[in-house]
């Protein structure tokens, strides 16, 4: 097939395949990307790591992955009379050439490179001897009440319901339960323990650990990766640990703008937050070499920059934060707010998906929440009656919960959604670096916050960082094979609020990234690129698919002059907004103290409850806002109840 062959050859020649030769295309994909001559072991074991890696995706992102293998294989049949496996390494390498000068297929080349990395960089790490199953358990974790809800009875009776057990569901569960009342957490993912993450690789963790194994996705030009825990715990459990206040002038900014009127509980809210997360800063002889190399370029710009705030005391450094700590030091919510919780009465129900909340709407003074209705994982349901619901469940999932229980006519809702828009940067050095050695997230650099760009070295196990190697094949092979040697650095976004999610039983993500905030992220490669060549890169690894390195500032800047936001290589976290409090009720789902508009005994404490963008990572915010949620309610009852003389 000459260079000239129409792309349908290419995308269309995946319909000639069948299901028998679906196996073998990932086979050949992976043989491909990875140059695979047979020389080491590890590339042969790739594509039944990326077997399991698929399974935990959703069914779009897994047909459009086994497709796109199909169809390359497809492609080879056509051009050379024989499937990728059939192929020798010269030979799929001249294949890859041929489709790499193709630049309407890179974007696709590029997508497939995500879930392959993915496997591959487990792979690699097992055959180097890194992290093996069987670590020791250095502590043991606090006890939690969990039952499976295939365990819970038909029907109960509680005080209040919480759903969600993340840094919002915790936070109030432990305050309501702390007050006297019975407490019922819902939690739709299940309890892992620090013990259960040292027995199992990264990957095997992060496929159970998110949701959709970590491929939610906010539909838009460009789309967005969002990726979002699911277990007791939360996203807390798979986050970096990065502690940081919510900034006086964003608390201010809600006053004002809001009338959040919760802003004035903050100060105290987050004190108790710091001390329940034991928040510290991190020492410096545990950042690892990915932090140093940040604070050595930060000095020689002179720039402002330090070790960050976390929640883990005793971190020991081994750079898996975002797949569950294995040592216990990352005092996530189900190691410090939920075991509280459970000793002051409160119980967590696992595996359970709430299917709607329950209103009696005939009571006088108007609807009012009943309990709540609630789905096992075997498709069976149970109901529990309460008159206090907590939403928690996040602002990706309050919106379509509210939907599905009559509760989503405000036009509002799902709206007004910030994701931290954000991207990576590597710089090559001439001495290893070895970045997943030390704190995943170990330094901010703060000279550009005041814009709206915070910048943090951060470093993940091996493969599964948001920065994409550049190249196929044996250029790719070869990056793989020295990325020891890379540092990398991220930045996000202060963004606008640009999203909406739609949907009732499934999220539907929207993003729009404002002019404005693409802007931002361009100049926040700039600005890592900058750092990373004071700090002494050779290279900068740049995300720009038109020029994917560069060697100085000059053709830094050459770069960057010509690339706009959607040319990198973009991911999202931190969503908020979605159910947002303040004192418009034609603006804000929720009124200034975070009950839900339009119905009694209904609270939102998670980070939808939020108004606009923290602006830093938002766990402390989040849990802020749920303490004061459930405080402001609590002493609402206080009163009501002396009001009425002591009866309710």
């Amino acid at each position: 097939m000459s260079p000239d062959t129409p792309r349908s050859a290419f995308c269309g020649a995946a319909t000639r395949l069948r299901a028998p030769h679906t196996r073998g295309s990932l086979d050949g994909l992976v043989a491909a990307l990875l140059a695979d001559d047979g020389a080491t072991p590890w590339p042969g074991r790739v594509p039944r790591r990326l077997e399991t890696v698929l399974a935990a995706m959703p069914l779009p992102a897994r047909a459009g992955v086994r497709t796109a293998a199909a169809a390359l294989d497809a492609y080879a049949l056509a051009t050379t009379g024989r499937r990728l496996t059939a192929l020798g390494p010269a030979e799929r390498e001249r294949l890859l050439d041929s489709l790499g000068a193709r630049s309407a297929l890179l974007p696709l080349l590029d997508v497939l490179k995500v879930p392959v990395l993915l496997a591959a960089g487990t792979e690699r790490m097992l055959d180097h001897g890194g992290h093996r199953p069987g670590t020791a358990l250095p502590r043991q974790d606090p006890p939690l009440d969990c039952t499976p809800a295939d365990a819970w009875p038909a029907r109960t009776t509680t005080d209040a319901v919480v759903i969600g057990s993340g840094a919002g569901g915790a936070m109030a569960a432990r305050t309501l339960a702390r007050f006297g009342l019975r407490v019922v957490v819902l939690e739709e993912g299940h309890h892992h323990s620090t013990d259960s993450f040292g027995k199992r690789t990264p990957l095997d963790r992060f496929t159970e650990l998110y949701r959709d194994g970590g491929a939610t996705v906010a539909v838009g030009n460009p789309p967005l990766l969002l990726p979002v825990g699911r277990a007791v715990g939360g996203t807390t459990v798979v986050n970096s640990g990065t502690c940081y206040r919510t900034p006086d002038h964003v608390l201010d900014r809600w006053r004002r703008t809001f009338g959040f009127e919760l802003a004035d509980r903050f100060d105290t809210a987050l004190d108790e937050a710091e001390k329940t997360v034991r928040v510290a800063t991190q020492p410096v002889e545990v950042l690892g070499n990915n932090g140093l190399l940040a604070l050595i370029g930060a000095e020689r710009l002179g720039w402002q920059a330090s070790p960050l705030r976390r929640n883990a005391p005793g971190c020991k450094g081994s750079c898996q934060c975002v797949v569950g700590c294995p040592t216990g030091a990352k005092q996530s919510v189900q190691l410090s707010v939920l075991p509280d919780a459970c000793a002051h009465g409160a119980r967590i129900v696992t595996g359970a998906r709430v299917r709607r909340i329950l209103v009696e709407r005939d009571r006088p003074g108007g609807p009012r929440a009943a309990g709540v209705q609630v789905r096992r994982e075997d498709g069976d349901t149970f109901e529990i009656l309460a008159p206090l619901v907590v939403v928690a469940a996040g602002a990706l999932e309050t919106p379509p919960l509210l939907r599905r229980s009559g509760l989503g006519g405000h036009p509002m809702l799902g709206r007004n959604l910030s994701v931290h828009p954000a991207t990576s940067v590597a710089g090559r050095f001439d001495q290893p670096v070895t970045a997943w050695e030390g704190v995943l997230q170990s330094v901010g650099v703060e000279e550009h916050h005041s814009d709206g760009i915070l910048i943090e070295a951060t470093a993940t196990p091996p493969g599964m960082g948001s920065f994409v190697l550049p190249g196929l094949g044996g250029e790719l092979r070869r990056e793989l094979e020295t990325s020891d040697r890379l540092a990398t650095f991220g930045a996000m976004i202060a963004d606008r609020p640009s999203g909406r999610v739609l949907g009732r039983n499934r999220t539907l993500l929207r993003y729009g990234l404002d002019r404005r905030d693409a802007d931002r992220l361009v100049r926040a490669v700039r600005a890592m690129g900058e750092l990373l060549l004071a700090a002494g890169a050779e290279e900068v690894l740049t995300g720009i698919p038109a020029t994917p390195r560069v060697h100085s500032l000059t053709e830094l800047d050459a770069a960057m002059a010509k690339v706009s936001a959607r040319q990198l290589h973009l991911s999202a976290f931190h969503p908020t907004g979605t159910a947002a409090a303040g004192a418009d009720p034609q603006a804000t789902p929720a009124d200034p103290a975070g009950r839900l508009r339009g119905v009694r005994g209904v609270l939102v404490a998670d980070g939808s409850v939020l108004p606009s963008c923290p602006e830093v990572n938002p766990q402390l915010s989040i849990m802020a806002a749920a303490l004061a949620v459930c405080e402001a309610h609590l002493e609402g009852v206080e009163t009501a109840v002396a009001v009425s003389g002591g009866v309710e």
